[in-house]
């Protein structure tokens, strides 16, 4: 430890130092985002390091100690851009000079929850504050993912445990309720810190213990008896040309006889399936899922997956739910429906649209067994954004407990069992690479229990920060206004 942060005591309370405005508290702050920012990269380095996001966020509560709300989120600020400057660097690639102004909105709602949490153990007690933190990290991280116009939900906490071997707590907890729980964690490990080191470590230990074991015990018992089987693959292409997409339909087919549906991403044709390519899934009676555009009045289109027969006719297609804000991405699909294939319900969804829960439970909803996901992911992206968005399939697998086969148009294309399990992958770049599977549909899929208990989150966390305004004001308006002082001319 340097001289400087030994005189700092870095365990000492950030209100007692604020409190004493020395450049100390500075310093306690400074160590405190470095942990936070280190502890998430690390749990996002591996498949067996993400318990190490319950680090992060007992950072953060670390943070939410600060003196004045200010000293509280200008720290979770300085966080969420270095989380964001190294995990979404990508952004330069996809949007140019407009990363940095979403890195700042990334980083915004971290500093908000370190501002709130501050807010609530200081205006609602010790135990009503603790109890309350859990709850409004779960509404921060629903609602900037999920309910505004910018929402994007990277670099969730429970995206850290996108490899993670015993998926089976994801299933029932979900995405959000993992976050929950692990902040859960947290907020008891940071209020025992306050007497106890010792009593933090084993607050954590334990914790995340019982992480694990749930987790072990559940993933060893006897999966659901699937209800059907699809013999299916998929090639990966990158804006082809008609006669790439038919010789490499070709290829495959030679390579793969017994297959039975074929995927391509979104965007492989610039408009509607061309009819060379639908004459060649009649010739060869099978089904083919591509993504294309479906126009739409005034110029405009949808960006759609569409389903092609053994006739060659266009039997169902599915519109993108939720375009991206920031590129031209067709508008929204007015409806969500299932295909019923002949194997059984299948729900499609188009790249992005599956990392909105709000998307995919509604496909489940309607009876999904299955989930088939054409993406576009382009090389220039670079690997980062392919392996970062690679985290979104497994979880989304786990948590209702249906198989998903994703085919990216450059990688990194997955399919995930009902368990979360990635059984297949095909790599990045992979021009023409092969994603095969014998995908088993699941009797039906489920939500977790964060589907009701996030959006009731959000709507507590609005409460609390319209309460914590209104007390603002209210002492504002009590304040003793300061006395006028009148100079007399001479």
């Amino acid at each position: 430890m340097t001289p400087a942060l030994e005189a700092a005591n870095f365990a000492t309370p950030l209100p007692v130092l604020e409190k004493a405005g020395s450049k100390q508290a500075l310093l306690v702050a400074g160590g405190w985002v470095t942990v936070a920012a280190g502890a998430f990269y690390a749990a996002y380095a591996s498949a067996y390091t993400g318990f190490l996001i319950v680090i992060y966020l007992f950072a953060l509560l670390q943070l939410a100690r600060a003196d004045t709300w200010r000293r509280a989120f200008y720290p979770g600020l300085a966080t969420g851009l270095l989380i964001a400057a190294g995990q979404l660097a990508f952004f330069w690639r996809v949007v140019g000079s407009g990363a940095g102004a979403l890195w700042l909105v990334y980083a915004f709602w971290i500093g908000l929850f370190v501002a709130l949490a501050r807010l609530c153990l200081r205006r609602l007690g010790g135990a009503w504050g603790w109890t309350l933190v859990p709850f409004v990290w779960l509404g921060v991280e629903y609602f900037r993912s999920e309910l505004y116009y910018l929402r994007f939900s990277w670099l969730n906490a429970g995206y850290a445990f996108a490899a993670w071997p015993w998926q089976v707590p994801l299933r029932h907890l979900g995405m959000y309720g993992m976050g929950f729980v692990l902040m859960s964690i947290a907020a008891a490990a940071a209020f025992c810190w306050q007497k106890s080191r010792g009593g933090a470590a084993a607050v954590l230990t334990v914790g995340l213990g019982g992480v694990w074991l749930t987790g072990w015990l559940s993933a060893v018992s006897p999966a659901a008896h699937p209800a059907n089987a699809i013999r299916l693959a998929g090639i990966q292409m990158e804006f082809p040309t008609e006669n790439e997409v038919l010789i490499r339909l070709s290829d495959l087919l030679r390579s793969h006889p017994d297959i039975q549906l074929i995927v391509l991403s979104e965007y492989a044709f610039d408009g509607l399936v061309p009819e060379q390519v639908r004459a060649w899934c009649r010739e060869h009676q099978l089904y083919l899922i591509a993504g294309g555009k479906d126009p739409a009045p005034g110029g405009k289109f949808y960006d759609t997956a569409f389903v092609v027969g053994p006739a060659g006719e266009i039997i169902f297609k599915q519109g993108k739910a939720v375009p991206i804000q920031v590129i031209k991405d067709g508008l929204a699909a007015p409806e969500q429906r299932v295909w019923e294939s002949p194997w059984g319900r299948i729900g499609i969804c188009t790249c992005y649209d599956l990392s909105y829960t709000r998307v995919t439970d509604a496909l489940v909803r309607l009876g999904a067994q299955a989930l088939i996901v054409p993406t576009m992911d382009m090389a220039d992206w670079g690997e980062a954004q392919h392996v970062l968005h690679a985290r979104v399939a497994p979880v989304r697998a786990a948590e209702y407990g249906v198989p998903i086969f994703r085919l990216a148009s450059s990688g990194i294309s997955q399919y995930a069992d009902a368990m979360g399990r990635v059984r297949a992958s095909a790599p990045f770049p992979g021009d023409a690479a092969v994603l095969s599977a014998h995908l088993e549909l699941a009797d039906r899929g489920r939500l977790p229990f964060d589907r009701w208990l996030a959006p009731a989150a959000a709507g507590l966390t609005v409460a609390l920060a319209a309460l914590f305004l209104a007390m603002a004001l209210r002492r504002s308006s009590k304040a003793p206004d300061r006395p006028t002082v009148e100079v007399q001319s001479t």
